[in-house]
């Protein structure tokens, strides 16, 4: 099979490029915009490490890490919590968007790199372009590239030495050279994996020492046992290097018993057992078995989905050429034989799919440090990747601004946000839809008009919960400085969702109680009373649309109140007959009440 056929470099930028470039900045716009927003897609725990960061910088010591959850402090190394202690100075500019910072400027270089390489390899900036915004339209990047608990310092980290090894690689004078990389790049690299292995595991040397490996060896302009000895020496003398940087939390941690018990054991030995059976969830596990592991990377792309399974298509199509053609001699060998860069790539995405189907514990969100690998394979081919791919994309990215719209509707009409942000939303949809049928219409834009798509969903997501961010979701100034140093009794439907209100009404303590486990009226009023007479203040959510004061009134006092979007729903909440309505379902009030 033919390799891409790369485009020369233009002698000076066409309209083309200059399209791609703007659709880029654009993409970069989306992911500032709302960068500290309450309802950004994230992990559902990055209240809980964000709660465990505030209270270990309160403290005013770097270790031991700090938390008043049970069974959740040493959950993650420390350089994730010490990343946020700095972003927020200590406590003294505690912001989600102070704190998130660091995370999205790690996601900007990870799509520097892999636009830097695709440009490399292709000599033509339109597929650096086409590279750097399919990441960025991946729906994992948007979810865990810009949010505080994210993949992304771990994943620029580990991925630095598979990135430069590519460079090498391209390199003029690799092609005739030993492929040797010297002592000093195996230092390196141990200094950049013992970085990623502080931000997230130690389990993680062995998908990232493995892709190493396996990389470097198969991409070497001569393999014999020499170098496969040598490589496997510098390998795992950086792997020694990494590890050795991970074992210093234990040096420096005043327990580093409880660093072993909780991290080690509970966090990390956790996953390779399971209750059920090694391969009962193996086989049959559902969304934990390997046969869903096998579609990660389709989970990841997101609404990118159905446009990764059509390069798997080319795959495979280029895989029945090969092995036809396993047979020739001379230059028909040569023409199948893959070029160095290709085989960095493949390795890359097999060995973390493979590592990662190992343990009993599989999530699609582990192979995420793969994913620039594959934005990379899928801008080398994107011409060759076949059209209806990209039409079942461009119709899911249809389905949801629509749905977005709707959503923004609902919410403008029970009095969310201001008529400027609802007729900028609006517009945004209107954008979004004639970018779809744009690409439906006409066949030279439906590529560029999927991932222009893509990112006018996310660009519809942040405009329709900015109006949250804003005076409708937020307490007035003169509540929070009038409520200082009280204890408020906060509503917690999941682990550490208490944290938010540090956010809210910071300056206060909270104690959380369980605000989803209410069910009549009755029960209302007397939790809710019962509350008042513990604390100084309660957050109390509205149970139904039909309560439009807390059940408390007149005999309370009612500081404040915010709308809230319910992210929890009990079954037969949404049905058919509610679904167009999501003002009946997803957003409810919020009351600070007092005595």
């Amino acid at each position: 099979m033919d390799h891409p056929a790369y485009v020369s470099p233009p002698s000076q930028l066409d309209r083309a490029s200059w399209a791609w470039l703007m659709l880029l900045i654009l993409a970069l716009a989306i992911y500032a915009f709302g960068l500290g927003g309450q309802y950004n897609p994230s992990n559902g725990d990055e209240l809980v490490y964000t709660h465990i960061a505030r209270l270990t910088a309160a403290s005013g010591h770097w270790l031991p890490l700090v938390s008043e959850l049970d069974h959740m402090r040493n959950t993650k190394p420390p350089l994730l919590f010490w990343q946020a202690m700095l972003a927020g100075d200590w406590g003294q500019n505690w912001t989600l968007a102070a704190l998130r910072t660091p995370s999205l400027i790690y996601t900007l270089l990870i799509t520097s790199a892999l636009a830097w390489t695709v440009r490399l390899i292709s000599h033509n900036l339109r597929s650096a372009c086409i590279a750097a915004c399919i990441y960025l339209a991946f729906f994992c990047t948007f979810r865990y590239g810009r949010t505080f608990l994210t993949s992304a310092p771990e994943a620029f980290w580990l991925n630095l030495p598979m990135f430069w090894l590519l460079w090498r690689r391209l390199r003029p004078t690799s092609a005739s050279g030993t492929g040797d990389l010297g002592w000093i790049a195996p230092v390196g690299f141990g200094l950049a994996f013992g970085l990623g292995l502080a931000y997230k595991s130690f389990a993680l040397i062995a998908p990232a020492a493995a892709a190493l490996w396996c990389a470097q060896l198969l991409s070497a302009p001569g393999l014999s046992w020499r170098v496969a000895l040598v490589t496997t020496i510098k390998v795992s003398l950086s792997a020694a290097i990494a590890l050795g940087i991970f074992a210093f939390w234990f040096v420096l941690d005043p327990d580093p018993a409880a660093v072993w018990q909780e991290f080690v054991i509970g966090e990390n030995a956790g996953k390779l057992s399971n209750s059920q059976g090694y391969w009962q969830v193996a086989l049959f596990g559902g969304g934990g078995s390997i046969w869903a592991q096998l579609l990660a990377y389709v989970q990841n792309a997101g609404l990118l989905a159905f446009v990764v399974m059509g390069l798997g298509g080319v795959a495979l199509q280029f895989g029945h050429q090969a092995w036809r053609g396993r047979g020739v001699r001379g230059a028909d060998k040569a023409r199948t034989q893959l070029p160095a860069h290709l085989v960095i790539l493949l390795v890359w995405l097999a060995v973390w799919l493979v590592v990662f189907s190992l343990p009993s514990q599989r999530s699609a969100r582990y192979v995420i440090p793969a994913m620039p690998a594959l934005a990379m394979l899928m801008a080398l081919y994107w011409e060759r990747i076949a059209r209806g791919w990209f039409l079942l994309s461009l119709l899911l990215c249809g389905v949801f601004i629509g749905v977005l719209g709707r959503v923004a509707w609902a919410a403008h009409d029970v009095g969310i946000g201001t008529d400027i942000e609802f007729r900028v939303t609006l517009l945004a949809v209107v954008i979004g839809f004639i970018v779809v049928m744009g690409g439906v219409c006409r066949p030279a834009w439906t590529r560029a008009c999927t991932l222009a798509a893509c990112l006018m969903v996310y660009a519809c997501f942040g405009l329709t919960t900015a109006p949250l961010n804003g005076e409708s979701g937020q307490y007035p100034n003169p509540v929070a400085v009038k409520l200082q140093q009280a204890r408020v009794a906060v509503p917690n439907g999941f682990n550490g969702q208490f944290e938010r209100f540090q956010f809210l009404l910071p300056g206060n303590q909270f104690v959380p109680y369980e605000g989803e486990a209410r069910t009549t009226s009755g029960t209302h009023a007397g939790e809710l009373l019962r509350l008042l007479s513990d604390y100084d203040a309660v957050v109390w959510l509205q149970a139904d649309l039909s309560e439009s004061a807390p059940p408390c009134a007149p005999d309370c006092t009612v500081l404040g109140s915010r709308w809230e979007v319910k992210g929890r729903h009990q079954p037969g909440e949404i049905t058919l007959a509610n679904l167009w309505y999501p003002q009946t379902w997803l957003f409810r009030r919020e009351w600070l009440i007092t005595r």
